[in-house]
């Protein structure tokens, strides 16, 4: 899956034109997402992810069945640009402050896209700074073949591919089923300033209530009920966020009073 706030520039991977490139282990991944507010999750990464972030639902789009989407996100940061998970130390060293980090970043710069029909591809990013040709960790051995290392890669994207399937078919039951509403998140700063987060769905308490037996149970033998509980359950860490924001501003203020 390609997001493009992630892969600036996402091509498949060639064992002939990428057949000298190497990925450089000195180079921070954190700068390919430390503008990043939210993160695609799949619904398997729900019961870790409830524990530290807010899960929201995002319209996205049509398929070509017809059906509406929605695509879920870990919420990083409470506006465009921010990522409150990444600090930066004095000697301006980027660092993850989460426990849990999405399978989408921990792939970064690697992906899985669908080149045509029925086919799909490993791609990279190329605009990621960590590629060499002369230093770093192998993609291709000198018979052209996929490293050990590249193998994993490959395997780890596969299995993030096959949960983005299956995140997808969620995601439709749920509107389907009328679960998910536009919803709206407002809070006042300690400073008196309110903030306001839109754009986003959630599960809808009325019509969770109003669902028959029969649709409870298909929830729950379906795994949506764990799928519904999980994105309840992490609502409560917008606070979370916002303390994190306070945390981060509060340095930042004590050192310009100085």
């Amino acid at each position: 899956m390609i997001n493009h706030e992630l892969h600036k520039k996402p091509v498949a991977l060639d064992r002939i034109a990428h057949r000298n490139l190497k990925l450089r282990t000195d180079v921070n991944p954190l700068q390919a997402v430390a503008h990043l507010n939210a993160a695609f999750l799949t619904a398997a990464e729900f019961g870790d992810a409830c524990k530290e972030y807010p899960i929201l639902f995002l319209r996205a789009g049509t398929h070509p069945n017809g059906k509406a989407q929605v695509a879920p996100v870990a919420v990083m940061g409470l506006t465009p640009g921010e990522n409150l998970f990444i600090e930066k130390g004095a000697n301006g060293e980027l660092s993850w402050r989460g426990r849990y980090t999405p399978a989408m970043l921990r792939a970064y710069p690697f992906t899985m896209a669908q080149v045509e029909a029925d086919k799909w591809a490993v791609c990279i990013d190329e605009s990621w700074a960590g590629w060499s040709q002369t230093e770093g960790r192998e993609l291709f051995d000198d018979k052209g073949e996929p490293s050990g290392f590249m193998n994993e890669m490959r395997s780890f994207v596969e299995q993030i591919e096959a949960e983005v399937e299956r995140t997808r078919l969620a995601g439709e039951r749920l509107l389907e089923m009328g679960l998910l509403q536009d919803k709206r998140f407002d809070a006042t700063l300690p400073d008196g300033s309110p903030l306001s987060v839109d754009g986003f769905m959630g599960v809808d308490e009325e019509s969770l209530n109003k669902l028959t037996d029969a649709q409870i149970i298909e929830l729950h033998r379906s795994g949506l009920l764990g799928v519904v509980a999980t994105h309840q359950i992490s609502l409560s860490n917008m606070r979370g966020l916002i303390e994190r924001r306070l945390a981060q501003a509060t340095p930042a203020v004590s050192q310009q009073a100085v």
